[in-house]
């Protein structure tokens, strides 16, 4: 069995991406650690609590950070809905976190196990930065980390710069890919090329006719809403559940090691991933970075998991 804990910031695919963790039989999930992002905090947690419950698993919530480290929290509910999953009426109150704060859970967790566990980010880095500069060592205690987050090679898609999950809290993020931690980045610009579900690949989704299946596609309805005023395209891109897959099978990317430089601060390069893919700082790389998933592959895993 391997050994996950999953840090996130609970909208709609993360939620896929929870779900194809706790189904997958290889896989224990230690914990899920909960930051805001997506969503303001309560709403992440409350989430991340409907989502356990639906898989029928018992592994705890925790929650962390209800801002970024250094900064003002922005959210994204014109993505995902004032919910986060999609605004399709479901019951997302009154469940209670488990106690204890996510930073400590991630320290405590990973340190009592060095070299056991892969930790996967989904969301804004909050609580991992905040971790690691309570305790450095976590950094090297980390058996594997995979970062949905970033581009590698177009814009972002938040501002022209910068990706979602990093722009809200660059800081962090600078001190997670500075870590020396081994990371698998997995940017939003490959979920745009390789996990975007159409009217087709809906289809086939709603077609395995499980409660997992039609949840993963109902709580899209926010997402189809935006992606159709932004790009015109007709369907959802899944960033999470890409990451997530990379995470339970890494030989389905297509992966290249660069050093890739945050950048903090504020400006129109706020969040912005630079990636070095000409070795032109002389810098070791300190991150994998996912070049391509072949998209039969990314939707097979996923159907697996749904069904």
């Amino acid at each position: 069995m391997r050994r996950f804990l999953i840090d996130t910031d609970t909208a709609s695919d993360d939620a896929v991406a929870l779900i194809m963790a706790l189904r997958a039989p290889e896989v224990n999930v230690e914990a899920l650690t909960i930051t805001a992002g997506n969503v303001p905090l309560d709403r992440c947690v409350q989430n991340a609590l409907y989502t356990v419950e639906l898989c029928g698993s018992s592994v705890p919530v925790h929650a962390g950070l209800a801002q970024p480290m250094f900064r003002e929290l922005t959210t994204a509910e014109m993505v995902h809905g004032n919910d986060g999953l999609g605004d399709i009426g479901l019951d997302l109150g009154g469940r209670s976190a488990a106690e204890g704060h996510a930073v400590d859970v991630l320290v405590e967790t990973i340190c009592a196990a060095p070299g056991e566990i892969d930790l996967v980010t989904l969301g804004p880095l909050s609580n991992v930065g905040t971790a690691l500069l309570r305790a450095p060592e976590l950094a090297g205690a980390v058996k594997h980390c995979y970062v949905m987050g970033g581009t590698g090679r177009l814009p972002g898609n938040i501002t022209p710069a910068a990706e979602f999950n990093i722009f809200v809290d660059p800081e962090a993020a600078r001190i997670v890919f500075e870590s020396g931690m081994p990371i698998t980045m997995v940017g939003w610009d490959v979920s745009w090329s390789c996990a975007f579900v159409g009217p087709e690949g809906e289809a086939r989704l709603r077609a395995i006719g499980t409660p997992y299946s039609e949840f993963t596609c109902d709580i899209q309805r926010a997402l189809v809403e935006f992606v159709g005023r932004m790009t015109g395209a007709v369907g959802f891109d899944l960033p999470d559940p890409l990451a997530m897959a990379v995470a339970l099978d890494p030989t389905i990317a297509e992966t290249q090691d660069f050093y890739v430089e945050v950048v903090p601060g504020d400006g129109p390069a706020r969040g912005q991933t630079i990636v070095d893919h000409n070795a032109i700082s002389g810098k070791p790389a300190n991150a994998a970075v996912v070049t391509h998933v072949p998209p039969e592959a990314f939707m097979s895993l996923l159907c697996e998991t749904l069904r």
